[in-house]
């Protein structure tokens, strides 16, 4: 069996053929967080987001978390990587008090991590936080029970769900990949 390609006669802006492997990108993959509301309370009292890209096929999630003075968020366990940059305010974990986040802060997580966020009640101002996960979060109670898990799915729905109850109208961001059949059902 011999492979035949077709070369690409897709050009850039200054007329160059782009590489047979490149996707045939009509145009940037951008938003402005400036036109996304703040969903308040939207994971737990004082935890409000704005969604940026909500990609179900890949599990990965990309939002602006915005926390009040005194807002936690549970033990969680990470199924996958976790990247957070800390825009202001300041924010540590229960178990790494000696290790605060502050405005510029870059924290890497390696799957496997487990933590309970705090930001302290002692905060003059909100904690802003760039969050990228891939996979879940996987919740527990203060007892060390299952709690819930937070994912992709899960955060579109709330998305969804209270940006529909609060009037806020469709909230826009990024989404993943499109799977489907390449030609048609089988």
């Amino acid at each position: 069996m011999t492979l035949t390609v077709e070369p690409t006669t897709a050009t850039t802006g200054s007329g160059a053929v782009l590489p047979l492997v490149a996707l045939p990108q009509t145009e940037l993959l951008t938003i402005n967080e400036k036109t996304i509301p703040l969903i308040t309370d939207s994971l737990s009292e004082g935890v409000h987001v704005k969604p940026l890209r909500l990609d179900l096929e890949a599990g990965c999630w990309v939002v602006l978390a915005t926390f009040s003075p005194g807002a936690t968020v549970p033990l969680h366990y990470h199924t996958g990587v976790a990247e957070v940059y800390t825009m202001s305010g300041s924010w540590h974990y229960l178990e790494y008090p000696d290790q605060p986040q502050t405005a510029g802060s870059y924290m890497y997580e390696p799957a496997g991590s487990v933590h309970t966020f705090v930001c302290p009640e002692t905060n003059t101002e909100d904690t802003t936080l760039f969050i990228r996960v891939e996979g879940a979060n996987i919740n527990f109670t203060e007892d060390g029970q299952f709690h819930s898990i937070l994912d992709t799915t899960m955060i579109r729905h709330l998305v969804t769900q209270l940006a529909q109850a609060r009037g806020l109208g469709a909230i826009n961001y990024l989404t993943g990949g499109a799977a489907g059949f390449t030609a048609s059902k089988p």
